[in-house]
């Protein structure tokens, strides 16, 4: 295993405001994210910024006296790269270029360059491809052009290292080029897809990082690539899975991300195929997060674009042994208890067991209640099995009842 010392990680500075839709818990929130992001990306935060404004400053995004504060803590640490945890304009983006003078990148182009880095077929190479070509067309004019020395390392892989790609023409003919290509690929997975017969088809939805991979690896005995970072899986991975004598198919895809890039969602629609032909979702959730009601909203919304909200759904609130709640002293009469403080049977007992049937609470990698987890994922199979396959009814009326 490689330590973090044996890393070259670049030194990064985060930036990111409190606004009259977004407050300071929040504003941390993302920051921690975007953090994560970094450090996925293999950068190493030294300081965070924040400022307070009611919306952000359309030339610069933060003020000028705390542009100035940035400008300052980069000179004396020799910061490498600032990382923004909003879309930038490209005019935002140039003018903080020509002002801070190293490399800047926002959200937006941070969660571009880890799926260029994470993508491993051509297919999903192809989707990444695309994805930042569309965000980069916009932003060609005098983009990179005094990072010539800085070239490389986080924000520049992919379309964004050669200055011969900076030419609008040559970006969308190559847009319109691998659209083509996409559409040729996405024709010969459906006819893939087709050829899976009549098998009930099951795929596993949710946020980045709440362990869809190791639910997919417990259940079907597989080895599909798990870490602990975010966007650890990219490309679609689909298993025949047997519980019992009772036969489906299992797919795990790409997580989810608050502010994912609309151009994602675009070029991975097709990859998220297997979601919107699904029978039904396995929605994964981090319990142990203290976001995790944020979580399932914002991938409830990305359903919602790719037109499979409406598929039926299990909800699985996984890591239940890395779940704690805060706790509030007895001779504290001032605290006011919220979610924050809930037990996990507290949980239970709110509107998660009026999901369509109620949820089920597992830990994948400490293989708790996964008994149960089959058990449902059991029956539900089983249910739509026999609606396409009605004289099989005798074979599973006794496993697992």
């Amino acid at each position: 295993m490689i330590e973090k010392s044996e890393i070259t990680y670049e030194k990064a500075i985060l930036v990111g405001l409190i606004t009259k839709s977004q407050d300071q818990k929040k504003s941390i929130e993302y920051l921690d994210e975007l953090e994560f992001l970094t450090y996925t990306a293999g950068g190493e935060v030294l300081k965070r910024f924040i400022q307070k404004l009611d919306v952000p400053n359309p030339k610069t995004f933060i003020g000028t006296g705390k542009i100035e504060e940035v400008k300052k803590f980069i000179d004396e640490r020799d910061v490498e790269l600032v990382v923004f945890d909003d879309e930038l304009s490209p005019a935002q983006q140039k003018n903080i270029e020509r002002i801070l003078e190293c490399k800047i990148i926002d959200r937006t182009n941070l969660i571009l360059d880890i799926f260029a880095q994470r993508a491993k077929t051509s297919y999903a190479r192809t989707q990444v491809e695309l994805a930042q070509y569309q965000y980069l067309l916009p932003r060609l004019a005098g983009m990179w052009t005094h990072l010539e020395r800085q070239r490389g390392g986080i924000g520049m892989r992919g379309p964004g290292e050669t200055e011969i790609e900076t030419d609008r023409r040559i970006v969308r003919d190559r847009i319109a080029l691998l659209k083509k290509k996409l559409t040729k690929v996405d024709k010969q997975m459906a006819v893939q897809r087709g050829n899976r017969g009549a098998l009930t088809r099951v795929a596993l939805v949710g946020y980045t990082n709440v362990g869809k991979s190791t639910i997919m690896n417990v259940i079907s005995k597989s080895k599909v690539f798990v870490e602990n970072k975010l966007f650890a899986t990219l490309d679609t991975t689909v298993r025949k899975v047997v519980i019992g004598n009772l036969p489906f198919l299992l797919s795990d895809t790409v997580g989810f991300i608050r502010k994912l890039p609309t151009q994602l969602i675009d070029s991975f629609k097709s990859t998220l195929d297997e979601v919107r032909e699904a029978d039904f979702l396995l929605h994964v959730v981090d319990i142990s997060h203290p976001s995790f009601e944020d979580h399932i909203e914002s991938v409830n919304n990305i359903l919602g674009e790719i037109d499979a909200k409406d598929k039926p759904t299990i909800l699985i609130f996984n890591k239940i042994d890395a779940f704690r709640p805060e706790t509030i002293d007895e001779d504290d009469l001032v605290t006011e208890k919220t979610k924050a403080h809930f037990t996990l049977e507290e949980w239970k007992k709110t509107w998660m067991n009026k999901e369509d049937g109620g949820a089920i609470f597992i830990s994948a990698t400490k293989k708790e209640n996964l008994e149960v987890f089959r058990k449902i994922l059991y029956k539900k199979v089983k249910e739509i099995h026999l609606t396409r396959f009605p004289y099989n009814k005798f074979l599973y009326d006794e496993y697992m009842e």
